[in-house]
């Protein structure tokens, strides 16, 4: 079953994909395009060319799952992203992205985050090393 958290990554392809792709040529685009690993848990996220339709593709320890979508009104918004092949997204825009709101249009509030100082720490202790 394919559920969203804070915990996991979410890539967006950058170029449309051709939605009669499956499981091995997804991972194929992964590999090739993104040069991530399929097997690593993120949710790697292709749209269609006319952008009615798209799939979420995520190892899950066992096997992997594909949830696909296709609108019969209206289209997802793709995030532009010029510097790489795949743009890393939150899991909140991605539901904003499924539900068909307009990202440019959402104004966030701020708010606290707690910066977890073991965290930081070990990763000075590992440039170091």
């Amino acid at each position: 079953m394919l559920s969203l958290n804070t915990q996991q990554r979410y890539f967006l392809f950058g170029s449309v994909v051709d939605m009669r792709k499956g499981f091995d040529s997804l991972c194929g685009v992964v590999r090739n395009e993104f040069k991530m690993d399929p097997l690593s848990g993120d949710v790697f996220i292709f749209l269609s060319r006319t952008k009615t339709k798209i799939k979420l593709l995520q190892w899950q320890g066992d096997g992997f799952a594909i949830y696909y979508k296709r609108l019969e009104k209206g289209t997802f918004e793709h995030v532009e992203n010029t510097t790489q092949s795949a743009a890393l997204i939150s899991s909140q825009q991605l539901m904003l992205i499924m539900e068909g709101i307009q990202l440019s249009s959402i104004k966030k509030r701020a708010r606290y985050h707690h910066l977890n100082v073991n965290k930081i720490n070990e990763n000075k202790l590992n440039i170091m090393n």
